[in-house]
């Protein structure tokens, strides 16, 4: 007979079913901790603090510090293999709710970590997955270390086949699926994704494959193209479609069809819904994506009306001239390029690369009228370097004139720009008419030519605020220079704008003698330049001066100023030193009006530089120094061109203080590092190609216009019908004039002289003792050899200067050390002006 002490308390079925809910219990907690994991990964933050990143700001991870260091691992780690551990421990918390566990437990639990080591190496040889969220390598740290050990020892065929299978076994085995099991889910998710897609714009797309992380996007991969497609522009990668290939797998396994029907079938077919239903894109063919980016052959050459063509008259009754005096714009058919040209050669430069062990892909390719830009994404680890210093390799494979390299800057790409069978002509016509060369903000726009993507290149002089050229000869220099004149001449008249022309070559730039805009004939002396020069830094002094008067910044804000006098009728004055009171010797001043004509802007162009640095380099030197560091404001521009940049002619000096340069094709990279600061102009084609740098900015390459001299004498000869042009003695003249009053041409005279209205000197005072009388006055010092350095002049011209100045009053005797004081003070100088 049993006791009641051996009478269970709970019968087996309770038993039972209290370790079901035990073990059900035990589901949730680990479906709880694959949640956070995934919480952790999902509002992953760069910028949070991780184990090798330390920072104050407050963590952006939902799941707090230890959320960022954990996701911050995971990913530099294995990529957006990532996901796969939350969805492996989020699969077996599943099977342990439902009750329904593994047969052999030891297997998931043995293939996760095999699956974290074998995705990765997958995700880094398939470069087409996209990128996790930071944009870092698609399997991290592992599959990158796995992808260069083994990659190149198996062979890049052999390697992605077997991480690819790995990969897919590892994976399923890890997630405790079987393969029919993931097939279905992968179908359930991306039906949901695709629906999704419908409503947001495909945004979800990406998202939806992340979160996959199952043999359905990896099985999509085994159908996915090796080499990247050139982009269309909807910045889609080459994993488009994913979703679309798996439904097509799914279908195939649950109702076999012919290969007919299969063949037939639309590649934008989703699971079991058509294409107009679900939305989603798919990549275009190659010839069609190149076919929408020639904009060369899909531009039209613009269209001159009758009055645009015959020119317009100003308010002073200058005749502007028209654009019928230039030649015809003429586009051959010779110049379109064949889409399927570039989809040929982007390959051929893929295996070109492949064959030198570069690894990448073109991605796109922007053709031009001279050149087309194919862009190269490298593999993970490719040094930009080494692809640059492949060039002549490059040309040679290729059998090209030439071929340059430079990485894109702001991009992961890296830019190979090879020459089209037949380049196209640039024409001047084209680029007046453009919308860049009417732009009102531009107040000394200069026509370029053309970018790579067949764009007019407008830039503006008084922005940059001069110009430094270089090219050797027959690369376009003087064609170019001819371009950039014309520029000046088809938007403003003399009183706007007044040139300064030295050509040391004599035959350049003759052609435009004569033009009213002219302030001198072309100077072709030497020393006639340097006096040209002296005359420009005098005149920028002066007007200094006169801006200081009305107590404006630049020239621009001294014209409205004037301007806004003239409408108000009002009178302006300055006060000038006419003398010293012989009784007090206390310094009298008077009023004069100032004369409000507006002051032009000056531009002087320099041909050949180098010539002028063998006759006079340490006058000239200077000069274009001073100019450079000053002459912005009061509207005098530079533009200085050479045929030999080597450093004994382009200085240091020279180009600290010419920042915006432009390098025609140059015979070395030495030349190429001496104009840019970096090589690549010695690989540029000749007639016209440059490479144009504007402050703080990276070369660009530009293709400049043609300009016929038929064209330019039509310009001229326009111009000349115009009138006389009003030359200035003083511009070329040894001696300046002793008045300081403005002239009638403009408001342009001599003046800029120290004391030139008020001290006398006799007739044998001259332009040297003017400039050091200013110097001694300005900076308060009376020493031979501080005239010496600044004046760079021999110890017995200073000495003899400053004795002249003892003897005129200007300066003390040397005390008993040798000091002198000087006599006249910068309040007395300022008041002169």
């Amino acid at each position: 007979m049993a006791s009641r002490y051996d009478t269970p308390i709970l019968s087996d079925g309770m038993v039972a079913a209290l370790g079901r809910s035990l073990v059900r219990a035990l589901g949730v907690v680990v479906l709880a901790l694959a949640a956070v994991m995934a919480l952790a990964l999902a509002f992953h933050h760069p910028a949070d603090p991780s184990w090798n990143q330390a920072t104050s700001a407050p963590v952006e991870n939902l799941m707090g510090y230890r959320g960022a260091v954990f996701s911050d691992l995971m990913f530099q780690g294995f990529g957006v293999a990532a996901w796969l551990l939350p969805l492996a421990i989020a699969g077996w918390g599943l099977r342990i709710v439902l009750l329904a566990p593994h047969p052999q437990p030891i297997v998931p639990l043995t293939a996760l970590p095999l699956a974290l080591l074998c995705v990765p190496a997958a995700l880094a040889h398939q470069n087409a997955v996209a990128a996790h969220i930071d944009g870092g390598l698609p399997g991290g740290l592992v599959g990158y270390e796995l992808w260069s050990r083994f990659a190149l020892s198996l062979g890049d065929d052999v390697y992605g086949l077997v991480s690819l299978v790995l990969a897919v076994l590892t994976g399923l085995a890890a997630l405790s699926l079987r393969p029919v099991e993931s097939l279905r889910i992968g179908g359930i998710a991306g039906r949901l994704t695709a629906r999704a897609a419908r409503w947001t714009g495909g945004q979800m797309e990406r998202g939806g494959r992340l979160a996959l992380g199952s043999a359905r996007e990896l099985a999509a991969h085994a159908w996915a193209p090796r080499r990247r497609p050139v982009n269309d522009g909807r910045t889609r990668t080459a994993d488009d479609g994913v979703l679309d290939r798996t439904g097509r797998l799914l279908e195939s396994l649950r109702q076999p069809e012919p290969a007919a029907e299969w063949s037939a079938r639309t590649t934008a077919e989703p699971f079991v819904q058509p294409v107009e239903a679900v939305e989603v894109r798919q990549p275009a063919p190659a010839a069609a994506r190149y076919a929408t980016e020639l904009p060369v052959a899909a531009t039209p050459a613009p269209v001159f009306d009758r009055k645009t063509a015959v020119g317009l008259r100003t308010e002073s009754g200058f005749d502007l001239p028209g654009l019928g005096l230039l030649g015809a714009v003429k586009h051959g058919a010779a110049t379109e390029l064949d889409p399927e040209h570039l989809d040929e050669t982007s390959r051929e430069l893929e295996r070109v690369l492949d064959d030198f062990g570069v690894r990448g892909a073109i991605i796109d390719a922007k053709a031009g009228p001279v050149v087309t830009l194919y862009e190269l994404e490298p593999a993970p680890g490719t040094r930009a370097a080494r692809v640059i210093n492949l060039s002549e390799d490059i040309a040679r494979s290729l059998a090209a004139v030439s071929v340059r390299v430079a990485v894109v800057r702001g991009r992961s790409v890296i830019g190979i720009e090879l020459p089209n069978p037949m380049r196209e002509t640039v024409y001047l016509k084209e680029l007046m008419a453009s919308d860049a060369m009417q732009n009102p903000k531009a107040r000394l726009p200069l026509c370029l030519g053309k970018d790579i993507s067949g764009e007019p290149v407008v830039a503006d002089l008084a922005r940059m605020p001069h110009l430094l050229i270089a090219g050797t000869t027959g690369s376009g220099k003087s064609v170019a220079i001819n371009a950039m004149i014309l520029s000046l001449l088809y938007r403003h008249t003399p009183e706007e704008v007044r040139l300064i022309m030295i050509d040391p070559k004599v035959i350049e730039l003759s052609v435009y003698d004569g033009i009213p805009h002219l302030l001198s004939p072309v100077v072709t002396e030497p020393a006639k330049a340097v006096i040209a020069l002296k005359w420009a830094v005098r005149q920028m002094d002066h007007r200094y001066r006169l801006m200081s008067h009305l107590s404006v910044r630049d020239i621009h804000a001294y014209n409205r100023r004037l301007q806004a006098a003239r409408e108000a009728g009002e009178e302006l004055t300055r006060r000038v030193q006419i003398g010293y009171d012989p009784t007090s010797g206390l310094p009298q001043f008077e009023e004069q009006p100032i004369d409000t004509t507006p002051l032009p802007q000056i531009v002087v162009i320099v041909d050949e530089v180098a010539d002028l640095m063998l006759t006079a380099g340490k006058e000239v030197e200077g000069q274009i120094q001073r100019l450079s560091q000053k002459a912005r404001a009061a509207g005098i521009h530079l533009i200085v061109a050479t045929q030999r940049p080597s450093v004994d002619v382009l200085t240091g000096v020279i180009k600290a203080n010419l920042p915006c340069r432009i390098s025609f094709r140059v015979s070395s990279k030495i030349d190429s590092r001496t104009i840019l600061g970096e090589a690549g102009a010695e690989q540029l084609l000749g007639q016209g190609d440059m490479l144009f740098m504007n402050s703080g900015e990276p070369p660009r390459r530009v293709h400049g216009p043609l300009v016929t001299d038929a064209e330019v004498e039509r310009v001229v000869n326009h111009l000349k019908n115009q009138g006389q042009p009003d030359y200035l003695h003083d511009v070329t003249s040894e001696e300046p004039a002793s008045t300081g009053a403005p002239t009638a041409a403009g408001g342009l005279g001599a003046t800029g002289d120290l004391f030139a209205s008020n001290i006398e000197t006799g007739a044998s005072e001259d332009a040297q003792y003017q400039e050091a009388l200013r110097i001694v006055a300005e900076d308060q010092r009376a020493t031979t050899s501080f005239l010496q350095r600044k004046m760079r002049i021999g110890y017995n011209t200073a000495a003899r200067l400053i004795e002249r100045m003892e003897e005129d009053g200007y300066v003390s005797a040397a005390d008993h050390v040798g000091r002198r004081q000087v006599l006249v003070g910068r309040e007395e100088t300022d008041e002169a002006y």
